[in-house]
């Protein structure tokens, strides 16, 4: 059991149902009246962000995260397949837990997969920044460069950002898996 006066960024903790985590705390002492710990919270399932105030008394159950690396083999119609490195198992999981992952990841990339009482929630890509090909861009234009000029550019994952004009066909960028920006080229 924890209690909202010993709560931190980054705990997790069960309430209302939910699992919640602190992005944000403070603890609050009124001039009048009892001190109380205001919080914002992100509901580590849906995403939802929610604002509270508690009780410095109150006490909530811990959730732990179990987190695990696995390497991403292949996709078959709507399933994609995780293999766990250290016992071989197989986990089919389908789009929707994956999200803008997909994005991000090659067939034999890690990720790190995020789980609560061993349902799955939340798949990250392993590497903050990550190393793709450029498979399809349009030539810049010379001498189109007085300001940030950008066009778009689709990666081998198929996902489509805006580079700058001298990106070309086949070139290496790094992405920010956090933001989907390109970072650099590589």
């Amino acid at each position: 059991m924890i209690s909202a006066g010993d709560f931190r960024n980054g705990i997790t903790f069960e309430y209302d149902g939910n699992v919640y985590r602190i992005v944000e705390f403070q603890h609050v002492k009124p001039g009048k009246g009892a001190a109380f710990v205001r919080t914002k919270m992100k509901n580590v399932i849906s995403g939802g962000v929610l604002e509270k105030s508690f009780n410095p008394t109150e006490k909530f159950q811990e959730a732990h995260i179990e987190k695990k690396t696995m390497e991403y083999l292949y996709s078959d119609d709507d399933l994609h397949y995780f293999m766990d490195p250290e016992s071989y198992e197989q986990i089919p999981l389908s789009a929707d837990v994956l999200g803008d992952v997909l994005y991000y990841i090659r067939e034999n990339d890690s990720v790190v997969i995020s789980s609560f009482k061993g349902n799955i929630f939340a798949v990250d890509p392993a590497e903050t920044f990550v190393t793709l090909t450029v498979t399809e861009t349009e030539p810049g234009v010379r001498g189109d460069t007085a300001t940030n000029v950008t066009k778009p550019a689709t990666l081998e994952t198929g996902y489509t950002l805006n580079v700058p004009l001298f990106i070309n066909e086949g070139d290496k960028i790094r992405v920010d898996t956090r933001t989907g920006d390109y970072m650099e080229r590589a």
